[in-house]
């Protein structure tokens, strides 16, 4: 290390480290000594990254930093808290967790709470007391520490800030968020700064949660775990492994707020329980292969859905790929479909005639393929077409051979009631899945939804 490097937590070797890859960060502080290791950790302004600094401007007052697991949000509490208590001496602060004992044991003792990032002075002049539930900061500032799963205790209490970690979790969300939101009115008398509140959570469909962002006032931050640099890069891999694409995993590791559609056909515990690893399906024999195809209307419109579904050796339908384009010519994207059919080895093409599905055959014709293109009308609503195709995989008769977010994000917008809630205007990549899975599994059983085969 050379004599810059060795500088401690100084300013050089903190120019060094910020925005510098994991490698170069990792071998910078190997050769710190154990105070300047120490003295560095604490420099708050050297591990801060994107999502976790507080949102700049004086007009909102709650800041819900939404994030997945190891993304960093307890310490970024911990350093909001910590500089509010420095500043305004006569702070009033609500802690709050799903239970007391988590608040003690995170927010405050943790290995990345109140304590462990308070200034090795200000430890010294802080006072932590368990049994009442209150810590004193060296300014005089005090937080109090309150559960999410007893509303009423938050019922009276004022206060001029709070934090509030994994709200997600809280048992008496609503009512605990309601009576501290009522609580949280004091005003600094010495600055004129006016009550907020901070969020730090990994995201769960509750309504509260979505009701809290989309208010006026609200700001919003976080990313996914893999964006926090001083995790270790193998622990980022392995979780991505294991979870990457599932909902478990963009809702934990991506931090992603992924809703539950009421009544939907396809629940997303449904879609995972019909997931089996990709290199399983690989090997497999698929006898019969389907591309089904919904085309867009225009160009500047909706996506052309494109999805290669194949039968297994037990009678089981296995989505394979999702192809699916959007913004390019007729021409273009049945040239896609053209290359799914060669990529996979296709017997068939089922397409919707309805938004243009004959350019498809002639394209097709013309690339000088000369498998059966079958062009479909329904006669019916999506739902009707799609909740057929739902029943094969809650039987176990259909499965997702990998993951599939942008898919599976339309199927889970299908509900029972007939509206879609997903993500565009129209699902249609759901829409080619249920033509290739109708085409395999449906056709000529008696179960297909009413088509007209033109």
């Amino acid at each position: 290390m050379d004599k810059e490097e060795s500088h401690g937590s100084g300013p050089v070797l903190v120019r060094r480290l910020i925005g510098a890859k994991r490698e170069t960060r990792e071998r910078l502080l190997a050769g710190l000594a154990a105070d300047e290791l120490r003295q560095f950790d604490l420099d708050w302004s050297a591990w801060v990254h994107e999502g976790q600094a507080e949102p700049a401007g004086e007009d909102w007052r709650v800041w819900v930093m939404l994030a997945g697991r190891g993304f960093g949000k307890t310490r970024a509490g911990a350093e909001w808290v910590s500089e509010v208590g420095r500043r305004r001496p006569g702070a009033a602060i609500a802690l709050v967790a799903a239970t007391v004992e988590e608040a003690r044991a995170v927010m405050v003792e943790g290995r990345s709470g109140l304590l462990a990032v308070a200034r090795p002075h200000e430890r010294k002049a802080m006072a932590w007391e368990p049994s009442r539930r209150r810590l004193r900061f060296a300014s005089g500032a005090e937080a109090f520490l309150y559960s999410g799963a007893h509303a009423d205790g938050l019922r009276g209490p004022e206060h001029h800030l709070a934090w509030c970690d994994e709200l997600a979790k809280w048992a008496q969300a609503q009512a605990a968020w309601d009576n501290l939101m009522l609580g949280l009115r004091l005003v600094d008398p010495s600055t004129g700064a006016g009550p907020r509140a901070l969020v730090t959570t990994t995201p769960r469909p509750m309504r509260l949660l979505k009701t809290i962002i989309g208010a006026e006032g609200s700001v919003r931050s976080g990313g996914a775990t893999g964006m926090n640099p001083h995790l270790a890069g193998s622990f980022v891999a392995a979780m991505e492994r294991a979870h990457g694409g599932t909902r478990f995993g963009r809702q934990e590791l991506g931090g992603e707020l992924i809703e539950e559609v009421e009544g939907a056909l396809w629940p997303r515990a449904l879609l995972d329980a019909c997931r089996v690893p990709l290199d399983a399906a690989r090997g497999e024999r698929f006898g019969r292969v389907v591309i089904g195809v919904d085309p867009p209307a225009g160009m500047d419109g909706d996506a052309c859905g494109i999805v290669a579904v194949g039968l297994d050796r037990d009678g089981v339908a296995h989505v394979l790929a999702d192809h699916s384009v959007a913004g390019l010519s007729p021409d273009g994207w049945a040239r896609k479909v053209a290359a799914a059919v060669e990529a996979h080895g296709a017997a068939l093409v089922v397409a919707e005639a309805n938004n243009g599905g004959a350019m498809v055959e002639a394209v097709l014709r013309g690339a000088g393929l000369r498998l059966p293109v079958r062009l479909v009308h329904a006669s019916e609503r999506k739902v009707a077409r799609a909740a057929p195709v739902a029943t094969l995989f809650e039987s176990g008769r259909a499965k997702l051979a990998g993951r599939f977010a942008a898919l599976e994000d339309e199927l889970a917008g299908l509900s029972w009631s007939g509206a879609y809630d997903g993500p565009g205007r129209s699902p249609d990549r759901a829409d080619a899945m249920v033509w290739a899975m109708t085409e395999l599994m449906l056709r000529g059983g008696g179960a297909e939804p009413r088509i007209r085969v033109l």
